[in-house]
């Protein structure tokens, strides 16, 4: 199917990303005005999951950057600053990590979580969990203590999680392996996360290479690093619940986006970097 920049531009204002899917394709004139409005365009397979190819690569989601407009230099000097300091990059990591725990406890227990969502988590118990983590976090030494940490903490969530939906025993697949419902959803759900995150580095001109948490090495690791700012408070619960309310890949992928959109994920990810930045550069401008 043939997209003009039109009919998305109509259909979908104040665009950010484009994702397109199995069958689509985009012209010339749309790659020019996406670039000059700033837009991210992605290529992917159905409903934001990967797209394989057919030798032994995988593609999970090719990104277009847009190369005709310059990004702001700023952010990108700031961070160059304090990247090659491994204590710093190791506090940026914290930083992120804390942010993470923030969003956890907005969302789920939240005024509007509690008046709204159906996933309604025991506060004692969360706060338990949350708790361990952040004082394991501040102390942890190094960047492997910390994944170890967060990898615990995600680990405590679905249990807690699908123990609050009923879901049952579950085990987190890698990959998108898993056969169950929560397991597909999380990784489609995930995917939706990791485009707002380019979008995000794109804006503040920060490469996708400059992670603080994911290694220094791991291509895209940025990316990685800001989307599990909020894939944790949003993306996690709203699996479960769409896993056992039975719904299909097209009515999760709105329950992501609306989950997104009222929750500002994609300026947080940014005001993140931003801070982040201007912090541990000392304010250097």
């Amino acid at each position: 199917m043939m997209i003009s920049y039109q009919e998305l531009v109509r259909t979908f204002p104040n665009t950010t990303a484009v994702m397109l899917g199995m069958g689509t394709s985009v012209t010339q004139m749309a790659m020019r005005e996406f670039a000059r409005a700033g837009v991210m365009v992605g290529f992917c397979g159905t409903d934001g999951t990967p797209l394989y190819s057919g030798n032994e690569v995988d593609i999970d989601v090719s990104w277009l950057s847009p190369q005709s407009e310059y990004r702001p230099t700023t952010y990108l000097q700031n961070w160059v600053s304090f990247w090659f300091s491994g204590d710093k990059r190791l506090e940026a990591a914290k930083r992120f990590q804390f942010i993470r725990l923030q969003q956890i406890t907005r969302h789920w227990t939240g005024v509007r979580a509690q008046r709204e969502s159906p996933f309604q988590p025991d506060k004692v118990s969360l706060q338990n969990i949350l708790e361990r983590a952040r004082q394991a976090m501040e102390d942890a030494p190094d960047h492997t203590t910390l994944m170890l940490q967060e990898a615990q903490l995600t680990k405590s969530l679905y249990k807690l999680v699908s123990q609050t939906v009923g879901y049952g025993s579950f085990t987190r697949a890698k990959r998108g392996g898993g056969a169950d419902l929560a397991n597909r959803f999380l990784y489609q759900g995930n995917y939706l996360a990791y485009g707002l995150a380019a979008v995000a580095a794109w804006v503040t001109g920060i490469p996708h290479g400059l992670a603080v948490m994911h290694g220094k090495t791991r291509r895209g690791g940025l990316v990685f690093d800001l989307a599990d700012l909020i894939k944790d408070a949003l993306v996690m619960p709203q699996a479960f619940v769409a896993a056992m309310e039975g719904e299909d890949q097209q009515m999760f992928r709105q329950r992501c986006i609306n989950a997104f959109q009222q929750a500002d994920a994609l300026d947080v990810m940014i005001n993140t970097l931003q801070e982040t930045s201007q912090s541990l550069a000392g304010g250097v401008q």
